[in-house]
C-alpha cells in the first residue's frame, strides 16, 4: 500500500496539462470522489490500527499534493491563454448567474435543537474556541495525567502546551458556572476540535450542543423527561429512547442516549448495525467535584448536563453518511437542502 501511495505522489509531481482536456482528466484521476486517491482513503479501513494515524497523515499529504497540483495547472492554462481570445473580454455580455445553495443543513438542525430547549426555558449560552487547560480539563474532573484526558485527541497550541482548540462545549458549562449563580439552565451549541483523520464517519472539526441544569434538587428523573421530550420533539411521537450506563470523567452516574433507528424505525439496517438503535448523546449528573470546583456548593445544589453531535443528529434526519460533505462548500450539496426554511 505504501509503494501505491508513492507511486501516485510521484504521478501527481510529474503530471502536466495543455489542454481543458487534460486538466479535466487530472482533475478525475486524483480529485474527484471516484479518484485513485478517494480509493485510497477507502482503503484506510484495512490498514492495522496502529499504523491508521500515520498512514492517515501521508493521505492527507497526497490529497493536499493533487488539490495545489491542480490549482498549478489552472494558473498555468490560465497564463497561457493570455494574449488569446480571452485577452479582451465582451464586457457587454450579461454576466452568468452564480450557483446558489441554501440553508446549510447543520445550521437548520441546529436552529431545531435551540428552538426545542428554548421552549422549556434553557437559554443559549457561548464561550471561545481557544481555551486553557483548566476550563477544558481540570475544571471537568480531568485531573493532570489522567487516563480520561486520552480519550480526546487535542490540537495544542504551539509553544503553549496550556492554549488548545476546545474538545468539547463543556469549557462553557465551566464559564457558566463560575460567573452566574443557581438556577442555571442553558445549552451551548458551538464547534470542537480533535486530532483525528478526516474520513467519511470522522472528521477534526465538527458541532455539539451541550446542556447544563443545575438547581436545587435536580434529579436524574429531571435529566430523563428533558431527553425524552427532545427526541419526541426532535424526530416523531414513536421515537423510543434508552439509557446505557456509561462513563464519564465530568457527571455521575453517566449514561448514553440512545433512540430507535429512524431509518429501519427499529428492524435492524446498516446505520445502526443491525441493533435498531443509534446513540445520539451522553449524559449524566454533573460530578461534585465539577460543582465545588466552579464555586457551586454541592451540597446546596445538583445538576444534570448532556452533550450531542449536531453531525449525527442531521445524519438521521437527511440520511448524510460522509462527515466531509458538510465541509465541502459544494454547491450541489447545498441546493438539496432548498426546502428547508
Amino acid at each position: 500500500m505504501q509503494e501505491k501511495v508513492n507511486a501516485i505522489l510521484a504521478e501527481i509531481g510529474s503530471a502536466d496539462a495543455n489542454s481543458q482536456e487534460e486538466l479535466e482528466q487530472f482533475r478525475i484521476r486524483f480529485i474527484s470522489k471516484k479518484s485513485v486517491v478517494g480509493e485510497l482513503f477507502a482503503g484506510l479501513k484495512d490498514v492495522p490500527n496502529e499504523e491508521k494515524k500515520a498512514f492517515g497523515m501521508k493521505l492527507n499529504e497526497v490529497k493536499q499534493a493533487a488539490q495545489a497540483k491542480f490549482k498549478e495547472l489552472i494558473d498555468k492554462l490560465e497564463s497561457s491563454s493570455e494574449g488569446g481570445d480571452h485577452a479582451h473580454p465582451d464586457l457587454t455580455l450579461p454576466p452568468s448567474g452564480a450557483g446558489l445553495g441554501s440553508m446549510h443543513p447543520l445550521t437548520y438542525v441546529r436552529n431545531q435543537i435551540i428552538q426545542i430547549f428554548e421552549r422549556i426555558g434553557f437559554n443559549v449560552a457561548d464561550g471561545p474556541e481557544i481555551e486553557d487547560d483548566f476550563h477544558n480539563f481540570t475544571a471537568l474532573n480531568f485531573p493532570e495525567n489522567h487516563p480520561a484526558r486520552e480519550m480526546q485527541d487535542t490540537f495544542f497550541i504551539e509553544k503553549n502546551p496550556d492554549i488548545l482548540l476546545r474538545t468539547h462545549t463543556s469549557n462553557v458549562q465551566v464559564r457558566l458556572m463560575q460567573h452566574q449563580k443557581p438556577p442555571l439552565r442553558s445549552i451551548m451549541p458551538g464547534r470542537v476540535y480533535r486530532n483525528e483523520a478526516i474520513s467519511a464517519r470522522a472528521h477534526c472539526v465538527f458541532h455539539q450542543v451541550e446542556g447544563l441544569y443545575v438547581d436545587k434538587n435536580v434529579s436524574f428523573a429531571d435529566l430523563k423527561q428533558t431527553l425524552y421530550h427532545f427526541a419526541k420533539e426532535m424526530f416523531d411521537k414513536d421515537t423510543k429512547i434508552r439509557f446505557r450506563p456509561s462513563y464519564f470523567p465530568f457527571t455521575e452516574p453517566s449514561a448514553e442516549i440512545d433512540i430507535s433507528c429512524q431509518i429501519c424505525k427499529g428492524d435492524g439496517c446498516q446505520l445502526c448495525k443491525y441493533t435498531g438503535w443509534v446513540e445520539i448523546a451522553g449524559s449524566g449528573m454533573v460530578d461534585p467535584n465539577v460543582l465545588a470546583s466552579s464555586g457551586i456548593d454541592p451540597e446546596e445544589y445538583t445538576g444534570f448536563a448532556f452533550g450531542m453531535g449536531i453531525e449525527r443528529i442531521t445524519q438521521l434526519k437527511f440520511r448524510v453518511n460522509d462527515l466531509r460533505l458538510y465541509t465541502e462548500n459544494d454547491v450541489r450539496f447545498l441546493q438539496q437542502f432548498k426546502t428547508l426554511h
